[in-house]
């Protein structure tokens, strides 16, 4: 009789364990599911982690969006590459890149909106142990850039400028800038075109500056939505609570300074502190469009290649 009792006892706890798991997987399922949604409903933007994208980052370090007005969600991205490719598919509504990559969204049939201009910028980096002193002693070297970008519309700019033959540069396509800058460490490229911070890292090391597109009156950092984006009324809320936000951290990095924002920059660029305060002082300004002067010398570099 003992036996049979315990051999109910065990039954019963069986299938109250089996009915358990079933409900766990039902709920997991429910929560994965509305996760989903709420991710579909939030207005997703890429970043870089490069110092273009510091009040982005900023806005979302320090929750300055309320979400009861609006769901943004900054999402990491590994280089513009992947970012548009996100963008093509859906999985972001906007996103931070340059206006050489925008444009060619345009192109292949991605309409984009641009609302903000970014103090992205570029050095063309020589490595130290290269010895290169100037534009003109690029023949036969390797450039990384990332393909159809701004890097590689300033990787010919220094080409034609130093009046080398472009079949005698070798431009090699490392889009993700970190890469770039691990492979200028380790001596394994002769020279690259870097953002910041990754810029000001590089020169610590040593390596040298040939050439630096601020210098050149460039401004090509952007940021855009998708057309299908801003064509949503809901959505469109959702940008502007975006800007308001963005703004706020613009005006916030120019009174205080980049390095009152060490901490973000230190988490989302994998820089040190030596670096954050080498850093030159950089300018952001309020959410507007790019110079036209800017697009059409995008769309000719494109229209050229």
């Amino acid at each position: 009789m003992k036996k049979l009792f315990f051999m109910l006892l065990s039954t019963v706890l069986i299938a109250s364990c089996g009915q358990s798991y079933e409900e766990s997987k039902a709920q997991t399922a429910r929560e994965r599911a509305m996760l989903e949604r709420q991710d579909s409903l939030a207005l997703k933007i890429g970043v870089l982690p490069t110092i273009d994208c510091l009040p982005m980052f900023i806005v979302k370090e320090r929750g300055w969006i309320d979400t009861a007005r609006a769901d943004v969600r900054i999402k990491d991205m590994e280089s513009h590459l992947a970012a548009d490719d996100a963008l093509r598919r859906g999985r972001i509504e906007g996103m931070a890149t340059d206006i050489v990559r925008a444009e060619r969204l345009r192109r292949q049939g991605v309409a984009t909106e641009y609302f903000a201009v970014t103090p992205l910028a570029w050095q063309l980096i020589t490595n130290k142990k290269a010895r290169l002193k100037s534009l003109n002693q690029l023949t036969d070297k390797m450039i990384a850039v990332s393909r159809f970008s701004a890097t590689s519309m300033l990787a010919d700019y220094a080409v034609d400028r130093a009046k080398l033959k472009p079949e005698n540069v070798f431009r090699v396509q490392i889009n993700n800038p970190q890469i770039r800058l691990s492979m200028l460490m380790n001596n394994e490229i002769d020279a690259v075109l870097l953002p910041e911070p990754q810029t000001t890292a590089a020169r610590l090391a040593g390596h040298k500056v040939l050439m630096d597109s601020e210098t050149h009156d460039m401004k090509m950092g952007v940021i855009v939505f998708s057309q299908k984006t801003t064509d949503n009324a809901a959505r469109r809320k959702q940008i502007d609570e975006f800007l308001k936000a963005y703004n706020q951290a613009c005006d916030s990095i120019n009174k205080y300074g980049i390095e009152s924002y060490a901490d973000v920059i230190k988490k989302y660029m994998d820089v040190d502190d030596n670096t954050v305060r080498a850093l030159p002082k950089i300018t952001f300004q309020h959410a507007g469009l790019p110079r036209t002067a800017d697009i059409e010398r995008a769309k000719k570099w494109l229209a050229d290649n």
